[in-house]
Order: structure tokens, then C-alpha cells, then sequence
């Protein structure tokens, strides 16, 4: 029981590490292109931008298991319920005011810890071996 938790809380640190790199990459080139495009555009040109290497870090990194896919195409889901998560908040807080440089932080809080469920479960819980 104590050795199952240690390794979670080792996951848990892993999948922070993968995650602060590619939420790092996403609000980079979401800054980079807020003043050259749509605001929603230039952030799912971020999104999808910092998906391509994290299914792979996932994989190799934070879970050390193969990419398959199987993982991909469910890795790709939980993602796409993410995405819809990130667009709802990323506008809910654009409407209530916040800057567009700022919206994405608020959004990160919220859907991050939720896409470490999704993620979690779908390679260590779900079926997909």
C-alpha cells in the first residue's frame, strides 16, 4: 500500500513536470500569435501545438509505458474533453474581464489537475494494454 502511493505520488510529480513543459509551450505560442489572430484560434494553435510531444512524454516519462495506438487515439480523447473544458473557461473568463495575456492562467488552475484524472486513468486504470 505505502509502495502504491509512493509511485503515484511519483506520477503525480512526472505528469507535472511533462505538464508545466507543455502548458509552458502552449502559452508561449498562444502570446506569440493573440495579436496576429482570433484569440480562440491562436490558443487552439497553442493546444494542439503542445499535444504532439506531450502524448510521447506521457508515454516515455511520467507512466513508462509504450505508446500504442490505442493510448494515442485515447490520450487524443481525454484531450478533446480538455479542449472543450480549456475553450469554456478560457471565454467565461474572457467575458468576465480578465486580459487575454492573463485568461490562460485561471484555465490552466482549473483544467490541468482535471486532465491529470483523465490521463491518469486512461493509462493505468483503463484497459488499454
Amino acid at each position: 500500500m505505502r509502495q502504491q502511493r509512493a509511485r503515484t505520488i511519483a506520477e503525480a510529480v512526472r505528469f507535472s513536470v511533462v505538464g508545466a513543459v507543455a502548458t509552458l509551450l502552449h502559452y508561449l505560442i498562444y502570446m506569440l500569435l493573440i495579436d496576429a489572430m482570433p484569440t480562440n484560434i491562436a490558443y487552439a494553435v497553442g493546444y494542439v501545438a503542445s499535444f504532439c510531444g506531450n502524448y510521447l512524454a506521457t508515454c516515455y516519462f511520467t507512466f513508462h509505458t509504450r505508446p500504442s495506438w490505442a493510448r494515442f487515439v485515447g490520450m487524443a480523447g481525454a484531450h478533446a474533453a480538455n479542449f472543450v473544458l480549456h475553450f469554456v473557461l478560457l471565454n467565461l473568463f474572457l467575458w468576465l474581464g480578465v486580459a487575454k495575456g492573463l485568461a490562460p492562467l485561471p484555465v490552466y488552475a482549473i483544467a490541468v489537475p482535471v486532465n491529470f484524472l483523465l490521463v491518469r486513468y486512461l493509462f493505468k486504470v483503463g484497459s488499454m494494454n
